[in-house]
């Protein structure tokens, strides 16, 4: 599929940005849905759609004929209201709206959150426990979310899960919004060294959905081997091993004060990323690259 027809919602964020780029990159003409004018990416062969994808007439004109729809948005600072009203019942919407439409594949960012990685859990593969009612908004409705998706039929769904998203960017949690709580909150600069901090780059990430989206990685008949043709398949995107010395090390070392190293009890596993290997998905961006970036932007 050379010249895929992509619905990107999110379009103007730090993953849907860079998942714009990544399908313009393989020649796909992306619709990039926005909600403020003047806001999508600008590249040839991006065309941008402003509106709420959560509105049914708006998603089933952004959809209609399209090969592929790939879901970024969730409110992660909101309120669980509001994270389900957007994060659940948007990207819900837009979904039926495709599958009601005839799109073949839908391609939902979700995130690693959804696994429970309490202290002593172990590596968390794609078949690992979810987090329990009364863990975080964030990862309850976005546990919900790929339910939801999941009993949604006509279409073969694939659910990423990355854990922590590095990247520049105004809106990036990790190289920017984290570093600023840590910069003005002591409190936030406390953390186990040993703390696993399961990490993934943008670009990587970007990389695995475009891939997906423009049928680079085809469906199979299981999910080892590709996205199960109709069903729908989650699959783990995450890098190397790293921890907490080296994420908050890296970030404080970078905002010239100290981080307080803890005992407290801490999850030590891994994000474990071999079905994404077995896609064909071969992260390029190592850690010391990906802290090296971080570290610019904050001295910059």
């Amino acid at each position: 599929m050379t010249s895929a027809i992509v619905v990107v919602t999110g379009a103007n964020g730090l993953v849907g940005s860079h998942v714009v780029s990544a399908l313009v990159q393989r020649g796909a003409t992306v619709r990039a849905v926005v909600r403020r004018v003047g806001t999508a990416p600008r590249h040839p062969g991006v065309e941008e759609h402003v509106g709420d994808f959560a509105d049914p007439a708006f998603a089933a004109t952004v959809v209609a004929g399209a090969d592929a729809l790939v879901t970024t948005v969730h409110p992660l600072g909101s309120g669980r209201e509001d994270q389900r009203r957007v994060g659940l019942d948007g990207t819900l919407s837009i979904a039926e709206a495709a599958v009601d439409a005839g799109v073949p594949l839908l391609v939902h960012v979700s995130t690693a959150g959804v696994y429970d990685r309490s202290p002593g859990v172990g590596d968390v593969d794609e078949s690992a426990a979810l987090v329990p009612d009364d863990s975080s908004a964030y990862g309850v409705v976005k546990r919900d979310v790929d339910a939801a998706l999941e009993r949604l039929a006509g279409a073969t769904r694939v659910l990423l899960r990355p854990p922590a998203v590095l990247g520049p960017g105004a809106t990036s949690v990790w190289n920017t919004v984290r570093p600023a709580q840590i910069r003005d909150d002591e409190g936030e600069r406390h953390a186990n060294p040993a703390q696993t901090f399961a990490w993934v780059h943008v670009d990587d990430l970007a990389s695995l959905a475009a891939d997906l989206a423009t049928g680079a990685i085809a469906t199979a008949g299981d999910p080892d081997s590709g996205p199960v043709a109709g069903g729908c398949t989650p699959v783990n995107v995450a890098g190397g091993p790293a921890t907490q010395r080296d994420y908050l090390g890296a970030v404080c070392d970078a905002l010239g004060v100290e981080p307080t190293w803890d005992d407290g009890p801490a999850w030590t596993g891994q994000v474990v990323a071999e079905r994404a290997r077995r896609w064909g998905w071969r992260p390029r961006v190592d850690l010391p690259t990906a802290l090296d970036e971080l570290r610019a932007g904050l001295q910059g």
